[in-house]
């Protein structure tokens, strides 16, 4: 099983770290594609430390960046292998990550974009500790027929995603926040129009206060 690395920040606040969110970057990125957002949300978080991990994998479909797994065959039973595979690999992470600050599990938020968005909702979905938060920006929900025979956790949930996303289409976020709903998971989702496959300022703003009140609960705390 690959051993996750990537860069971190700790609290803005200094001292110790009370909570932990963790940012899943896309296909052919790495950590250091998304590990700017916790720049963004450091003065909103001033306890939270960010870590955006690299994928396991070499991206196969392009010279440079990571991969969760292989989207070179997208039928939706292979992609939901490849993220099963993947998540070992991940919860080895974050519960290395945890301990290493001395946090409980429910002083975790996971954050992730695109393929990173579909890692985060299948992993933390079936965490045993539920995660305080989970923030998914253009990405999609795997195995959504499993879900309810697998879900673990139920935490809050915020789904964003541009109406003129041409590689993963904003159908895949409706049709999560659907699935998601059927299984008892609280959900919200914000469409943005006109925004192609990225996030906008509307959506890290929407995402920081998701995260601010996801750690403003008791049991994040």
């Amino acid at each position: 099983m690959a051993t996750l690395d990537g860069p971190r920040m700790g609290p803005a606040a200094g001292g110790p770290a009370q909570q932990l969110v963790v940012l899943l970057h896309g296909l052919g990125a790495d950590g250091q594609d998304l590990i700017d957002l916790g720049t963004r949300w450091a003065d909103a978080l001033p306890h939270a430390a960010f870590v955006a991990p690299d994928a396991p994998e070499a991206c196969d479909m392009g010279p440079y960046g990571r991969q969760w797994f292989s989207l070179q065959d997208r039928h939706p039973v292979v992609m939901a292998t490849g993220a099963m595979a993947a998540r070992s690999a991940l919860d080895a992470f974050l519960d290395a990550e945890l301990a290493r600050l001395g946090l409980p599990g429910t002083a975790l938020a996971l954050a992730g974009f695109s393929q990173g968005c579909m890692m985060a909702l299948y992993a933390g979905l079936r965490r045993a500790v539920p995660p305080a938060a989970i923030l998914g920006y253009s990405g999609a929900l795997l195995a959504p027929e499993q879900l309810a025979a697998e879900v673990v956790s139920r935490p809050p949930v915020l789904l964003v995603h541009g109406e003129a996303d041409d590689i993963v289409p904003v159908q895949a976020t409706r049709a999560a926040e659907q699935a998601l709903r059927r299984a008892g998971i609280p959900v919200e989702a914000l469409y943005r129009p006109g925004l192609a496959h990225g996030i906008d300022d509307a959506g890290l703003t929407a995402g920081q206060r998701w995260l601010e009140a996801a750690f403003a609960r008791p049991t994040a705390a």
